[in-house]
């Protein structure tokens, strides 16, 4: 019998502005496991609140801090033969510093149409899509 539990995660589309030219970069994580690029993202911890889980992933797999910012779509699929839910925020890097680890190895600051490019999944393309900054 399969465990049809719906697994709960978390995440953002973490984003900046480019130190010298002031543009709009977004932060895409590389995860050898899987070997694809995605946003940083995460399951939540038992009784934890889903924007603290996305924040905590963030600095987990991109060493950033940030500030949360709207509350983008929920993006539902199947993985491994469970049904995902991930709940994601448009949050601003402030301070950090990227450390590779076995879960990310690389992080890449992107302007939205060459990360949007470089996303594996459709469904994370769609999400950087409604992505709106003033």
């Amino acid at each position: 019998m399969s465990d049809t539990t719906t697994v709960r995660a978390a995440g953002c589309v973490l984003w900046r502005r480019a130190p010298h030219s002031g543009e709009v970069e977004i932060c895409l994580v590389h995860r050898p496991r899987y070997d694809d690029w995605s946003h940083p993202k995460g399951k939540l911890k038992r009784g934890e609140p889903a924007i603290d889980a996305a924040l905590r992933e963030v600095l987990e797999e991109t060493g950033h801090h940030c500030i949360p910012g709207a509350r983008l779509p929920t993006i539902r699929y199947v993985a491994n033969g469970r049904p995902k839910e991930v709940m994601y925020w448009a949050a601003e890097a402030t301070d950090g510093t990227f450390v590779p680890d076995d879960e990310v190895d690389r992080i890449l600051w992107l302007r939205p149409d060459a990360a949007r490019a470089r996303l594996t999944q459709p469904r994370d393309r769609d999400l950087l899509d409604t992505l709106r900054l003033g």
